[in-house]
């Protein structure tokens, strides 16, 4: 999709080079998804987790979907350093609320690239003795993957370009575009791009 159907989207669509996925390809996987999630965990009331900021969007467009009882929470987590963050090695700044032992969990990721972040985090969520523990990625980065996940849902693989919209963010901007586009160059390179927020 080109950047003249952007017009509708603000200003801040000026950086986008074109969109790779588009909003109706986006809720139509989730719907696809939410239908296999409603049918699978059928009887087990599973528990949702992501990982905040960037999973918000995805959590509550995915919940809406899904036709069985079921609960949702919320891990927060920071980087020790860029040497840890390079490690996948992050610290916890919050914990989940619900217990999470013998129930059926279901970790939704907003997008995987290395693994080494997510590996780090169901070692972590196993430590405490779910039932199982599954993962839904909306979006996968196959070709910058470290660590092999296996994934029970996935809703489209993407190129290893830097991407934005839904979730998806350059320092903490462009989440909000209900699309996946491919950012300039010239997004990075110009910090006046960032400005209306300051």
């Amino acid at each position: 999709m080109k950047i003249d159907s952007l017009t509708g989207y603000g200003d801040f669509a000026r950086d986008i080079q074109e969109i790779i996925i588009s909003e109706d390809q986006i809720q139509m996987r989730v719907q696809e998804l939410g239908a296999q999630i409603s049918n699978d965990y059928r009887g087990k009331c599973p528990v949702l987790v992501g990982v905040l900021k960037g999973v918000l969007f995805y959590m509550a467009d995915l919940l809406r979907v899904i036709t069985i009882p079921s609960e949702v929470d919320f891990l927060a987590v920071s980087s020790y350093s860029s040497e840890a963050r390079t490690q996948g090695v992050v610290r916890l700044v919050k914990d989940l609320e619900i217990p999470i032992n013998h129930r059926h969990v279901l970790f939704v990721e907003d997008v995987i690239d290395t693994g080494l972040t997510l590996n780090y985090l169901l070692r972590s969520l196993r430590e405490r003795e779910p039932e199982s523990l599954e993962v839904c990625v909306l979006f996968n980065k196959p070709g910058r993957r470290i660590i092999d996940i296996p994934l029970k849902y996935k809703g489209f693989d993407l190129p290893d370009r830097f991407v934005v919209g839904y979730g998806l963010d350059h320092q903490e901007r462009y989440r909000n575009l209900p699309f996946i586009g491919l950012l300039k160059a010239e997004a990075f390179q110009n910090p006046h791009h960032l400005r209306e927020c300051e």
